[in-house]
């Protein structure tokens, strides 16, 4: 390359400085020189046939050559539009140029079959970058519209589904309302059993519910079984005389006030998740709250108390700020990312949730972690993408929306996400920022 510069372009007569803004080369106009970048910056551009819009192809500075194209096909026309982006300096050669030593160094095009080769090479780059970027544009466009699409669908159900959740709110209400009244005349002994189900529901966690019930049945001297009911129930080892004086009475009405309790939670994030499905297709959001994200996971728990019957659920809360955001959504993150882990470890033996959350670097980082089975590389790599489901035998199936809406929601919420997984356990790790919101309580 030294020795083309010093026969070709050291000579000061075929040397031009050109400012700012001036048009070396016009597309598909004549040009008859091959020229060589000896100071400043360029940029060549594809002018549309239809609008005259100018697309960026490439930028030229130093050692660069221009106009190889054209030069050497011999068509003599300029395939794209060059224009001095700074003051440039070039030296040139022209199609009367006569070869230097062609009987030792050959023809002229056998001298700069490098500078063509590389051409060529940069040109095949350039095809191969846009073919990727219009096949991922494609795929873009392909998933905007499932999306979409879906979208369109939850919104036609959305209505009948909110009429039925709104049904189911409103007799619970009543249901709740007769049964406290019938209590009270019949039976008002029992309404303090019956509020503190209602009121809290399950609190407590299954590994907590575990270790209450075991000093339960050492204290009292109770059956296994009776002592891990009453465990679930009041989530403390000091057992109340009125709950010993007849405890199947007084877990069957603590069972009825939890299971209205429960009632009115499932209806209400109901709501909430066909709120997020319909927004598969769209970009805006729920209003903000002030809301605790320990609180959100415990509401997920509450929910998939039949999921989680056989695994032990490990929580270990930190103290949080308060965050803005729409808790129904986080409850379904958190929800979904629990159920997927239930369903990995259906043939698990001792199924073990873990769930941390901590104040880390001015974030709010929550780890759930499983030991299920390995989640491998591929599947990982594609396990938030709309559409994808490991879920196809039996009845357990799903159509690959889940992790993928928690993707959005957390994205949406300025977070991220990530998942690792090897043969002792599977981890999804969610940062979550501050916000304005830092230090409100």
């Amino acid at each position: 390359m030294e020795q083309l510069v010093r026969h070709y372009f050291s000579q000061s007569d075929r040397q031009v400085t050109l400012s700012a803004d001036e048009v070396v080369l016009r597309q598909n106009g004549q040009n008859y020189r091959l020229y060589l970048v000896l100071k400043g910056e360029l940029e060549g551009y594809f002018e549309s046939d239809e609008d005259g819009k100018l697309t960026k192809l490439f930028t030229a500075s130093a050692g660069a050559f221009i106009g190889v194209h054209s030069f050497f096909s011999g068509t003599w026309i300029a395939s794209s539009t060059v224009i001095a982006k700074t003051e440039v300096t070039l030296a040139w050669i022209d199609r009367h140029t006569p070869a230097v030593s062609p009987q030792t160094l050959g023809p002229l095009n056998a001298q700069f079959m490098p500078v063509m080769v590389n051409e060529l090479s940069r040109r095949q780059r350039r095809a191969t970058q846009e073919a990727l970027a219009k096949e991922k544009a494609l795929q873009r466009l392909h998933t905007a519209e499932q999306m979409t699409t879906l979208g369109q669908l939850a919104a036609g159900i959305a209505h009948e589904l909110n009429n039925a959740i709104g049904v189911v709110s409103s007799k619970t209400e009543r249901l709740q309302q007769d049964l406290i009244q019938l209590l009270e005349e019949v039976h008002p002994e029992a309404s303090q059993f019956f509020d503190v189900g209602l009121m809290q529901g399950q609190s407590a966690s299954s590994s907590e519910v575990r270790q209450i019930a075991k000093q339960i049945q050492s204290d009292y001297r109770l059956e296994r079984n009776l002592a891990k009911r009453l465990a679930r129930a009041t989530a403390s080892n000091t057992i109340p005389d009125s709950w010993l004086a007849d405890p199947e009475q007084a877990l069957k009405y603590w069972g009825m006030g939890r299971d209205l309790h429960d009632l009115r939670v499932a209806a209400k994030h109901t709501v909430g998740i066909v709120k997020s499905v319909k927004q598969l297709g769209r970009t805006d959001g729920e209003p903000d709250e002030l809301l605790d994200i320990n609180d959100t996971i415990n509401k997920a728990l509450a929910l998939l108390q039949s999921d989680l019957r056989r695994v032990s659920v490990r929580l270990r809360p930190a103290t949080l700020p308060l965050i803005k955001g729409a808790s129904t959504e986080y409850v379904q993150v958190w929800s979904n990312i629990v159920k997927n882990a239930c369903d990995a470890m259906l043939q698990t033996e001792s199924p073990q949730i873990d769930i941390q959350t901590k104040l880390s670097n001015q974030r709010i980082l929550v780890t759930i972690a499983n030991n299920g089975p390995e989640i491998d590389e591929p599947t990982r790599r594609k396990i938030f993408q709309p559409n994808f489901t490991t879920k196809k035998g039996g009845l357990s199936f799903g159509l690959g929306l889940g992790l993928s809406i928690v993707k959005r929601i957390i994205s949406e919420n300025g977070g991220s996400i990530v998942v690792k997984s090897d043969k002792e356990s599977t981890i999804f790790r969610v940062k979550l920022p501050l916000g304005e919101a830092y230090g409100e309580a």
